[in-house]
């Protein structure tokens, strides 16, 4: 069976030169994590590559759990190809492609196409403000659609991008100039069937701005939030459970699919638009449960 975006929860990023690194991927460390990413990107520098290459062929050569969910991201097309050649790599489920682009796509997709590996393209660069340009990206990956599992976008590389910064209490959305990138952004790659990412909270001291940054994401149909720090873990879990009131929704539609339209506590629900959000709640209530 195919993986679900909603199985990978809290997307905890962990850099490559990690030295607890082995004991987080066989389950020893954050025995809650769902799903964890090996980045050679951010937190590494370009000094530490050589080291960190060693320390991950040497973790994957001692896997021994099939969870979390293990990713690798890549700073470029050509680390990729070293990191195909990895013993041990045939563990993993795939790769976030870092910078995804229209100068890099085509070679990303070519070195992966007889390959069984999923991929998190990471859309990061100027691209994010053209939407012409997204919307090649889209028709790029909608020919390997069956490969992604979600799309995701580089939050801090918009900001910075932007020149802006934004505080812990604030959100993505409460700035005009990045709730209007976001919007076509999601409304660009949602409508073509491909699930987003959440952005990253950087306050990871924050547990109240956390847990209006998680709702707020699922508000904007965004889901599997990338988290730096594991006290962000168990807390995005607990809010990708549902409510007992999206959960009888969400029965109410599946029971009664053959119907166009019915009421709900006063509502109208239309079966054809709603279907797809109620098996959503369905699988979140049974790997994140019912909130209190």
């Amino acid at each position: 069976m195919r993986l679900s975006h909603i199985e990978l929860g809290a997307t905890l990023f962990i850099p490559a030169s990690f030295r607890s690194l082995n004991a987080i991927v066989n389950e020893q460390k954050y025995p809650e994590l769902k799903s964890l990413v090996i980045d050679f990107e951010d937190g590494l520098c370009s000094d530490d590559i050589q080291s960190a290459t060693k320390n991950v062929e040497a973790v994957l050569q001692n896997i021994r759990s099939v969870t979390p969910l293990l990713f690798i991201r890549a700073r470029s097309v050509e680390q990729l190809k070293t990191i195909l050649a990895f013993e041990g790599i045939t563990h993993i489920r795939g790769f976030v492609l870092a910078k995804f682009s229209l100068s890099n796509a085509t070679a990303y997709l070519k070195l992966l196409e007889d390959t069984n590996y999923l991929i998190m393209p990471s859309i990061e660069g100027s691209e994010l403000f053209e939407q012409s340009k997204l919307l090649t990206l889209r028709d790029i990956l909608l020919t390997n659609k069956k490969k992604v599992l979600l799309v995701r976008f580089g939050l801090e590389d918009m900001l910075r991008q932007l020149n802006i910064w934004r505080g812990c209490a604030e959100s993505i959305f409460d700035f005009a100039s990045t709730s209007y990138v976001l919007g076509g952004f999601i409304s660009i790659f949602k409508s073509s069937g491909f699930a987003i990412s959440g952005g990253v909270y950087p306050c990871f001291k924050d547990d109240e701005g956390f847990k209006k940054d998680v709702q707020r994401d699922l508000k904007e149909g965004l889901f599997s939030k990338t988290v730096i720090h594991p006290s962000q873990i168990a807390l995005a879990h607990k809010h990708y459970g549902v409510t007992q009131e999206e959960l009888d929704k969400a029965k109410e539609i599946i029971k009664r699919h053959s119907e166009a339209v019915f009421s709900h506590n006063g509502t109208m629900a239309e079966v054809s638009t709603m279907l797809p959000f109620a098996k959503e709640i369905l699988s979140r209530k049974e790997l994140y449960g019912v909130k209190e």
